[in-house]
């Protein structure tokens, strides 16, 4: 075996490490709980251990693995691997990630947003592997973009660019975690579906939503899925910010794909089949057959091939 990279998914709760070859085949994978509680030295410490575990497993060796890919939450300096600030791992500002888990495991280490850490799965292992002009969201807690163009990642100035999550499709809407209001990511992540189901609780009291033993954005995609019309109303919400988003990185990239995964992505046909009906209005005639939308082909493995690819497309 040759050629082969460490893929590290770091979450605010789990973490999925990877070992996966240049074609994309995972040959070992684990997960392990994060435990922010209890520190980013032992949360590092703990995935080092895990990543010697898994080459052992696989009965490689150190010398093997050309480097190990993080892809993390919050804004990173990707030049020195630092983790900047991010929301849910609380004391990791400023902390340099890379330094340490290269002096923990003697493997050379590279750091990335996790949602630039998807895109560049896509571009490396997807349905379209290659593209030179992609974008990639990721629909879970919050909204995460990335984008690919003329086959570069776009990082901006500082690194921090491809923030789309933050784009404003409502303007004086719903209060974002960032500070701002009618982000996309208060209107089209999880917990923006979550936050409106309560929103909507008193008026729909008796919608199949509220039977459920927990709210969550599945929950409401289910029963829109049978017909509820709170759910409906809901993900209708979902799918109009997303088409006016999208709308608008067709005219500010002008992509060949824009690639939907992160754990909403599951809800299918529901609401790729929405964004898609809805695009029309946001999109001049002119570009209307320059693009596709589609949702992730990698779904589970998605953090880690990313992850991964980011070595890949480092080293290249």
């Amino acid at each position: 075996m040759s050629n082969l990279v460490i893929g590290v998914d770091l979450g605010g709760t789990e973490t999925k490490i990877g070992i996966v070859e240049e074609n994309g085949r995972i040959l070992s994978k684990s997960i392990i709980p994060t435990k922010v509680f209890e520190g980013r030295i032992a949360v590092v410490t703990r995935i080092a251990e895990a990543i010697k575990q898994l080459i052992m497993e696989t009965g490689s060796s150190v010398g093997e693995i050309i480097g190990i890919g993080v892809g993390s939450p919050g804004s990173i300096d990707h030049e020195t691997g630092t983790v900047l600030f991010s929301p849910n791992l609380p004391d990791w500002s400023g902390f340099e990630l890379t330094v340490i888990l290269e002096k923990l495991t003697g493997i050379r280490t590279f750091v990335e947003n996790d949602a630039n850490a998807f895109v560049l799965g896509e571009w490396a292992f997807g349905a379209f592997k290659g593209c030179k002009h992609m974008i990639g969201l990721t629909l879970g807690t919050g909204v995460g973009g990335g984008v690919i163009t003329h086959g570069t990642l776009m990082t901006g100035k500082n690194g921090y660019g491809g923030e789309l999550g933050h784009t404003i499709v409502q303007i004086g809407g719903p209060l974002c975690g960032c500070g701002s209001h009618g982000c996309l990511e208060a209107l089209a992540s999880a917990t923006a579906v979550v936050n409106m189901a309560r929103e909507y609780s008193k008026r729909f009291s008796k919608s199949l939503i509220y039977q459920a033993p927990q709210l969550t954005a599945r929950v409401v995609f289910d029963c829109a899925k049978a017909g509820d019309l709170a759910a409906s109303m809901i993900v209708e919400r979902v799918t109009d910010a997303l088409a006016a988003a999208i709308g608008n990185f067709v005219h500010i990239f002008n992509p060949e794909h824009i690639v939907i995964g992160g754990g909403m992505s599951r809800a299918g046909s529901i609401l790729i089949d929405g964004i898609r009906k809805k695009l029309p209005r946001f999109v001049m005639p002119s570009f209307s057959d320059t693009f596709q939308v589609n949702l992730s082909e990698l779904v589970e493995n998605a953090g880690i091939t990313g992850a991964a690819s980011i070595v890949f497309y480092r080293l290249s």
